[in-house]
């Protein structure tokens, strides 16, 4: 791995570290004013991702960007799998398996974690061909 990909995923992770403490917060707050867990996911999901993109845009991916509204809807529509992978997740979790809503959040956001990068650096901000 070239030391500008180790970099940006160094950087990647404490973007998605910002963004992970404001969708947990955001989903525990809802949680507790008794929104159904599908509903608070989605809500958090939806902004974290906007805290996301911006940390993102100004801190990691720096270079290849698009036009901003390009970007943004680029990002939203990827992170569209994301936000049904991590409903599925908490569906498996809670309602299957039991598991506390919490934890089932902490679960779905550690699993679509990779997926959220490798869509970010590999199609959204893909270096073009020189």
């Amino acid at each position: 791995m070239q030391k500008s990909a180790i970099k940006e995923l160094f950087l990647y992770l404490i973007v998605g570290g910002i963004a992970t403490l404001g969708e947990w917060g955001i989903f525990f707050a809802l949680d507790l004013c008794a929104v159904h867990y599908a509903l608070a996911t989605l809500i958090a999901y939806l902004l974290s991702t906007f805290v996301n993109w911006l940390a993102g845009r100004l801190l990691v991916f720096k270079e290849n960007r698009p036009s901003i509204l390009k970007e943004i809807a680029s990002i939203y529509l990827a992170s569209i799998l994301g936000l049904l992978l991590n409903l599925l997740i908490m569906w498996i979790a809670v309602d299957l398996l039991s598991v506390n809503e919490m934890l089932s959040k902490i679960l779905a956001t550690a699993l679509v974690f990779a997926y959220n990068f490798l869509v970010r650096k590999f199609l959204i901000y893909k270096k073009k061909a020189e």
